[in-house]
C-alpha cells in the first residue's frame, strides 16, 4: 500500500462532504522564476471550485461532512469581515440545501465603507447568509459563545444547527483537507527544496506539513504569519500539530520538529496592507497575470521574497508556492491597496 493509499484511508475514516475539484493543478511560474533566480512553483489552490475558490473549501469539506452526519440544518460560523472562510461556507451551505450564520468579527481597524459593503461581504449577501457582529477581533472564546447562544435560538425554534469553532481547543476538522492536500502535492510533485504557505489558524500550515510528513517529503515548510507575531503562532501550531496527531492517531514527533514560522510579513498587522504586501501582490499580477488577495496570499508571497533576501531559501532552490486564493477581498480593499 503506497503512503498515499494510507493516508486516504485514514481520511475516509472521517465524514466528508464532496466540495471541490479533486486535484488543483502545480505550475511553474517561468517569469517569476528567471526574475527570483528560484525554480518557483505555485500550488493552486485558488481553484477549488466553489464561490471562487480558495483554501477554506478543503477545509470545509471535513466541517460540513460532520454537519450533515449530525443532520444540520443550518451551519453557524465566525471569521473576519472580509473572512474568505465565512463566505465559503455560505456557498457550501447552499449547495448542501442548509442556511448559513456568518459573524462578522472587528478584526482590522480603520476601514472604509468599501470593507464592509464589498466583496466577501456582497457574495455572502448574494448567498442568502444571515449575517451577526461581533465587536471584538481577538476573542475566540467569546466568539465561539455568540455562535453557541444563536445556535441555541435555532435550537428553540425547531432547528438542529452545526457551529464551526475559532478556538483552538476544539478538534481540528479542518486541518484534516490539508492533510490531504499535503499528500496530493507530494503525490503531483515530491522533489522540491521548499514549501510556503500561510499561517493563521494553522489548519492549512499544519495539515500541509503533516500531509507532506506522512507521505515521505522532508523538504521544510515555512509557515508565514499572517494574524500573529512568530512567538504566537510557534505556540499554536505545536498545539494544532498535537490535535492533529491525536485526531488522525498518529505520533506527533513526525510533524513537531518541522514547525517554521516567519513573521517579516505580518506589519501593519493581520488584514492590514504594508507596502511589502502590496509590493508582492503587484509583483505577481505585472510578472505573471495572477492575483493574490491581501490578507494571506499577497503576505505569503512578500514572505517568500523575504524568505529569499534573507538566504534562507536560496538561489537555485525548487520552492513551491500555496496559492489560497480569497481574490473576492480584493474588492473589499480597493481604498487600501490603490492607487498603484
Amino acid at each position: 500500500m503506497t503512503e498515499q493509499m494510507k493516508i486516504d484511508l485514514k481520511l475516509s475514516e472521517f465524514p466528508r462532504a464532496r466540495l471541490m475539484n479533486e486535484v488543483t493543478p502545480v505550475e511553474r511560474l517561468d517569469r517569476l522564476s528567471d526574475r527570483l533566480g528560484i525554480d518557483l512553483w505555485l500550488k493552486r489552490d485558488d481553484l477549488t471550485g466553489l464561490s471562487f475558490g480558495g483554501n477554506k473549501t478543503r477545509q470545509l469539506e471535513f466541517y460540513f461532512g460532520e454537519a450533515l452526519q449530525q443532520r444540520a440544518d443550518t451551519v453557524l460560523i465566525t471569521g473576519a469581515v472580509q473572512s474568505n472562510f465565512v463566505r465559503t461556507a455560505a456557498a457550501a451551505a447552499a449547495r448542501l440545501g442548509m442556511k448559513s450564520v456568518l459573524q462578522l468579527e472587528e478584526r482590522v481597524p480603520g476601514m472604509g465603507e468599501q470593507y464592509y459593503q464589498s466583496g466577501n461581504v456582497l457574495l455572502a449577501k448574494i448567498l442568502g447568509a444571515e449575517h451577526m457582529h461581533f465587536p471584538v477581533g481577538e476573542d475566540e472564546v467569546g466568539a465561539d459563545n455568540a455562535l453557541h447562544e444563536r445556535a441555541a435560538q435555532l435550537v428553540s425554534a425547531g432547528h438542529r444547527p452545526y457551529v464551526i469553532h475559532l478556538g483552538i481547543d476544539h478538534p481540528p476538522l479542518g486541518a484534516l483537507g490539508y492533510v490531504q492536500g499535503g499528500a496530493e502535492l507530494g503525490a503531483q510533485m515530491s522533489d522540491f527544496d521548499a514549501a510556503v504557505v500561510p499561517s493563521g489558524s494553522g489548519s492549512t500550515h499544519g495539515g500541509f506539513l503533516t500531509g507532506l510528513r506522512l507521505s515521505g517529503v522532508r523538504a521544510p515548510v515555512y509557515g508565514i504569519c499572517v494574524r500573529r507575531d512568530q512567538d504566537q503562532q510557534y505556540a499554536r501550531m505545536e498545539k494544532v500539530l498535537g490535535r492533529l496527531a491525536a485526531l488522525m492517531d498518529f505520533d506527533p514527533a513526525i510533524v513537531m520538529n518541522g514547525i517554521n514560522v516567519w513573521d517579516g510579513a505580518l506589519a501593519p498587522g493581520y488584514g492590514q496592507v504594508g507596502e511589502g504586501t502590496r509590493d508582492a501582490l503587484t509583483l505577481m499580477a505585472r510578472t505573471e497575470g495572477i492575483f493574490l488577495d491581501p490578507v494571506y496570499s499577497a503576505k505569503t508571497f512578500a514572505g517568500l521574497l523575504g524568505l529569499l533576501d534573507a538566504g534562507v531559501i536560496r538561489k537555485g532552490q525548487k520552492v513551491v508556492l500555496l496559492h489560497t486564493g480569497g481574490l473576492p477581498a480584493l474588492f473589499g480593499y480597493q481604498d487600501v491597496i490603490g492607487p498603484i
